[in-house]
């Protein structure tokens, strides 16, 4: 039998406690597929005294998390702190100029630093892993890396947030509004008592950030894609979008389009029977399309005690069998910049609802503004009410290019009928 993986934990919080209990509880099995012991030596968090509900006592614990990086026992550095800066950016940092193994569920530290951190690792010849980042359970990374590594790949995109997922199918289940809906998420322990890189997009889009540099290979760039949450979607859009025939989900979406990367995570309506339209509750769901696959659909529970930690652990079993690939698919020195998509240039169907007073010649007005534009309406609904009342307008457009369509929303916003901020979401037929 060979010598044993020697680990050491950083983080011993849902994921790092999931961690022990597979390792130990599955030690016999991990042991045969790894082809040689996997052994916790070592770990590190910021109470000692915590009942985690998980013995502990035969582990060296480390007070000062960056002494981990170098702990002469240890030969892969599991990070599970969170965060892109601070303890685990330093930890990682450290580990990887030891030349230790890092396994991480950090995706806010590989989207903004993945880059760096990948030359570092594949320069001293370790492994930067990190499946758990992206979609908890679902295995996107390793499918993308390796399952499609003889295809390019057109387009990634996904249910990438269960939050937020969650929210809307309550939305959609109850007729109740999105804060109403947020409350039950957080008492529940769906959403965080800070929610805010849920529900405004942030943590699914750094999982698009990375799942876009390994579909293109191209260097992580977060800042250059277009993030807009759900806070802004209400019951109204909820009952108009079912009327139309859709489903309201938080998509990340990567496409080459015209030779250049499109990026953006935002709402989208869906079709109610397509596979993303029926993904509903804490659900995650993953496309990917390459030349030479039909489109797979990987789909489970993005997040949580046993999906993340199970990640975290068949990358440690990677390492303990000797096999690694670069950290995004190809050498980090052949990642290339990225050509983004002016998204002015690109087109689509679109869903826009407006709150107008009710008076006549709103709808000319409106018509009038979106013919200058040259965009089309497909359908339109407007339910009756007192004249003077505000009144939602409901309208579906047709393809039309992105840039006419946010200059005539901003044009309708400036009519004296108009009350309320119109909202605006693509209509994506995937």
């Amino acid at each position: 039998m060979s010598e044993p993986l020697r680990v050491g934990i950083a983080g011993l919080g849902t994921v790092g406690v999931g961690v022990v209990k597979i390792l130990t509880q599955n030690a016999d099995i991990i042991t045969a597929r790894a082809g040689r012991p996997i052994e916790i030596v070592a770990v590190s968090a910021r109470s000692k005294g915590t009942d985690r509900g998980v013995d502990l006592s035969s582990y060296d614990w480390v007070d000062n998390t960056a002494d981990l990086a170098a702990h002469e026992n240890v030969d892969v550095v599991v990070e599970l702190i969170g965060g892109s800066e601070g303890v685990a950016a330093d930890l990682v940092n450290a580990a990887i100029n030891n030349s230790r193994h890092v396994v991480t569920a950090n995706k806010a530290l590989v989207a903004h630093h993945g880059y760096d951190l990948a030359l570092q690792a594949e320069s001293k010849g370790v492994s930067l892993a990190y499946e758990a980042a992206v979609a908890g359970g679902i295995p996107i990374i390793k499918a993308m890396r390796e399952g499609f590594a003889a295809n390019n790949i057109h387009s990634v995109y996904g249910i990438l947030n269960g939050t937020c997922n969650y929210i809307l199918t309550m939305m959609r289940e109850t007729g109740r509004d999105f804060d109403d809906v947020l409350q039950e998420a957080q008492d529940l322990g769906y959403a965080e008592s800070d929610p805010t890189f849920d529900i405004e997009g942030i943590d699914a889009a750094h999982k698009l950030c990375i799942l876009t540099s390994i579909a293109f290979g191209v260097k992580p760039d977060f800042d250059a894609m277009k993030i807009q949450g759900i806070s802004h979607v209400n019951a109204t859009d909820i009952a108009y979008a079912t009327e139309f025939g859709y489903r309201i989900k938080l998509l990340g979406i990567a496409r080459r389009v015209n030779g250049k990367i499109m990026q953006i995570l935002e709402p989208c309506l869906v079709p109610i029977n397509s596979p993303m339209g029926i993904i509903d509750d804490v659900y995650n769901a993953v496309y990917a399309e390459g030349d030479f696959v039909e489109t797979p659909l990987l789909t489970g529970k993005g997040a949580g005690e046993g999906p993340t930690a199970s990640s975290v652990v068949s990358d440690i079993i990677d390492i303990a069998r000797g096999f690694k690939v670069p950290t995004f698919g190809i050498p980090a020195m052949e990642l290339s910049d990225a050509s983004w998509i002016d998204l002015g240039e690109t087109r689509a169907r679109y869903y826009l609802r407006l709150s107008v007073i009710d008076q006549p010649g709103v709808v000319a007005d409106i018509s009038a503004i979106l013919k200058e534009q040259k965009i089309s309406i497909e359908g339109m609904v407007q339910r009756a009410r007192a004249p003077g009342q505000a009144v939602p307008i409901v309208l579906t457009l047709h393809d039309s290019r992105h840039e006419n369509v946010v200059n005539a929303v901003e044009a309708i916003e400036k009519l004296s009928v108009c009350n309320e901020k119109p909202c605006l979401m693509r209509i994506e037929e995937i």
